[in-house]
């Protein structure tokens, strides 16, 4: 059955809840692995396999009236060339047009330039006895990889990623206002010059080969991509590029300051590290809740869930799951993962997840070769709140 929040309660924009969630998913794992919320009216699943089934089924569990919680309960119209929030056959185009520049020979030859990146933040703050992970790394190296993709001028990505910060910012424990939002970011498109820009001084970044694609639409129709479609693009992968990526570098901070062994083994034996940031994205996955409509009732464990109900997939919960992974609230860089939910599952995979891993591998392995030991300064520790990413918006660190 369903639960009821007499039982357990879950709110996804309860801020001391998401200052620690598992305890609740694991109630709802282990007790009503389908629950419902009154307040907001929303279902969610909690285990693994109900997760990648579901995540799997975008006929059922639908993507086209967006991905996050308040915007489906909006009933807004989807802007174009946002491929999260798109179902096949539409979805497949126009991700095939993004698979082709995050292909793994293109991602990987943009290693050194990564690595460029961490460098000039890390060596910035050598001898200063401590750094951010967040603000001096994690905020800085994926916004200038992805500026850099995209053909964002340095001396304007700074601004760029702070506004989708206070985009994504929750200042109440409550549903946000998504449609004020959205009308705010309508009419101060920041990408909108850029790409006018462009389309008369092409380049070879990302931003050219958008506006220059062909391609079959789901019609049959060989066109180019319209100048609202590839704004739409352009936006999702600046702040897709940005905010998980972020968050992912704030969690290999925390939890290696907390697993000092850990840590120690990674600086002793660097080919650890890839098998490390499989771990930190299964342990504390940066986007760990997504939203789906159901298109048609469907039923779990005996209860029906109606034709357009919101459903959460809690992919963090799924990472934790014991069913899936024994001793799931444990944090281990040598356990063998197959395969976990932090990037998706099925047709909407994350597409930057070698680009995101990339990063993580690299800032991971450059802040070790300098910073073999810290502590977290928690005293000016922030976590950040949204109702999308979870994670840090500032993590100093101090050296022992």
């Amino acid at each position: 059955m369903a639960t009821t929040e007499a039982d357990v309660y879950y709110d996804p924009y309860d801020f001391e809840i998401d200052s620690d969630p598992y305890p609740i998913w694991q109630r709802l794992r282990d007790e009503k692995p389908l629950y419902h919320n009154a307040r907001y009216d929303f279902f969610a699943l909690s285990r693994f396999a109900d997760v990648e089934r579901a995540s799997a089924d975008w006929s059922t569990y639908s993507s086209a009236k967006g991905t996050i919680l308040e915007l489906i309960k909006s009933d807004m119209e989807m802007p174009p060339g946002s491929i999260i929030f798109e179902d096949p056959p539409t979805h497949d185009v126009h991700r095939g047009l993004l698979s082709r520049v995050f292909t793994p020979r293109r991602v990987n030859a943009i290693e050194p330039k990564i690595r460029e990146f961490c460098a000039r933040s890390l060596d910035a703050v050598t001898d200063t006895g401590g750094f951010d992970f967040v603000r001096d790394l994690g905020a800085q190296m994926p916004m200038r990889t992805i500026g850099m993709l995209l053909g964002i001028p340095e001396e304007d990505q700074e601004a760029i990623r702070d506004r989708g910060d206070e985009r994504l910012r929750l200042t109440e424990s409550a549903m946000p206002d998504v449609e004020a939002q959205f009308a705010a970011d309508a009419s101060d498109d920041e990408f909108a010059a850029y790409i006018d820009w462009r389309a008369e001084h092409p380049s070879d970044d990302l931003m050219t080969e958008l506006l220059q694609a062909e391609f079959d639409d789901a019609t049959g129709t060989r066109r180019r991509l319209s100048r609202e479609e590839v704004l739409g693009f352009v936006n999702l992968l600046a702040g897709a590029g940005n905010e998980t990526t972020t968050r992912l570098i704030g969690w290999t901070g925390k939890l290696l300051a907390d697993h000092p062994d850990q840590r120690r083994e990674l600086v002793e034996d660097r080919s650890l590290v890839p098998n490390a940031i499989e771990e930190v994205l299964r342990f504390e996955s940066p986007s760990p809740v997504q939203a789906r409509s159901v298109t048609r009732d469907v039923e779990h464990y005996g209860v029906v869930v109606p034709a357009g109900s919101a459903i959460l997939l809690l992919t963090a919960s799924g990472n934790r799951d014991e069913r899936k992974f024994p001793e799931g609230g444990r944090f281990d860089i040598h356990r063998r993962i197959d395969h976990h939910l932090a990037f998706g599952y099925g047709s909407h995979f994350c597409l930057g997840a070698a680009l995101a891993r990339l990063e993580g591998r690299v800032a991971l392995d450059e802040v070790l070769q300098r910073f073999p030991s810290w502590e977290v300064d928690w005293d000016n520790a922030v976590q950040a709140r949204t109702s999308t990413v979870r994670g840090w918006e500032r993590l100093p660190v101090v050296f022992p």
